[in-house]
This record gives C-alpha cells, structure tokens and sequence, in this order.
C-alpha cells in the first residue's frame, strides 16, 4: 500500500491560503455542485476568505439560496492542498464610487500606486455591479500528498 497523504497544521493550511490568489470556489444548488474559479483573499487572523464578484453571476444566485460553501486552493506544484469550509456572507452590490463595498474591494487589489488609479477601480466596480462575498472558515482541512514513486 503507497504513503498516504500527511494532514497539514492549521498555520500551514492557512499559510498556503495566503500564499496563493486562485482557487476553486465550490457551492451547492440544484442538487449538483458547481465549482468556479476565482481570486480571493486570505485574512488569517479573522479567518475569511474575500472574492470578488459580479452580482448577476450563478455563484451569487446559488450562495443566495444556500450559503454553504468551500474554496479549495493548491499548491503551485500541486503537492498539497487547503479547503476553507463556512457559509457565505454577500456584500451589497457597490453602488457609489468610495463607498464601503468599492473600499472593500480596492483593499483587496495590489496598491495602484496614484489617486487617478484608484479613482478608476471604484468607478469600474460600480459599473460591474461588484460584490464581496466573504466565507468565514469554520472549518481548514488539507494534506501534503505523498510522490509518486
């Protein structure tokens, strides 16, 4: 029988979540899963992941009538792995260039280094009609896989 994969500790599912910026958000409706690739954000200390949404989009819908939900992320050599499992909560929908919602979202983004940049994210978020969906993880779980031999 081969080596079988090695629970990781919280701090290491939790670094790897930091450490990454794409994963595999999984949700629930219809009866089937659906799964959709995203950018998040990881805040350790809170335990939230932070992704950024369009509000017309079936991840929205599905989270809308069940929250339940997991976002998988993986290594870069897919030699490990981490799932954030919680219930979603969805922001309003930015509607006002600098409101809360459209700071949230600027505050995941990499700096913009000027004001006019800025400026130009949060007038876009609102005509993208933006969202936050925000998963608190109540549950981290993930393992190092064994390599092949």
């Amino acid at each position: 029988m081969g080596a079988q994969p090695l629970e990781l500790p919280e701090e290491d599912l939790s670094a790897l979540l930091a450490g990454q910026r794409f994963g595999a958000l999984a949700t629930n409706g219809g009866g089937r899963p659906q799964l959709s690739t995203v950018v998040y954000t990881w805040d350790a200390p809170r335990r939230v992941v932070r992704i950024s949404t369009v509000a017309d989009r079936l991840t929205v819908r599905r989270l809308h009538k069940d929250p339940r939900c997991a976002l998988y992320v993986a290594s870069d050599d897919f030699g490990c792995y981490a799932v954030a499992e919680g219930e979603a909560e969805l922001s309003p929908v930015s509607d006002r260039p600098g409101d809360e919602v459209g700071l949230e979202l600027l505050a995941m983004q990499p700096s913009f280094g000027d004001a006019a940049g800025e400026l130009a994210f949060l007038h876009r978020m609102v005509a993208d009609r933006r969202l936050v969906v925000r998963i608190r993880a109540r549950r981290l779980y993930g393992a190092l896989l064994p390599t092949p031999s």
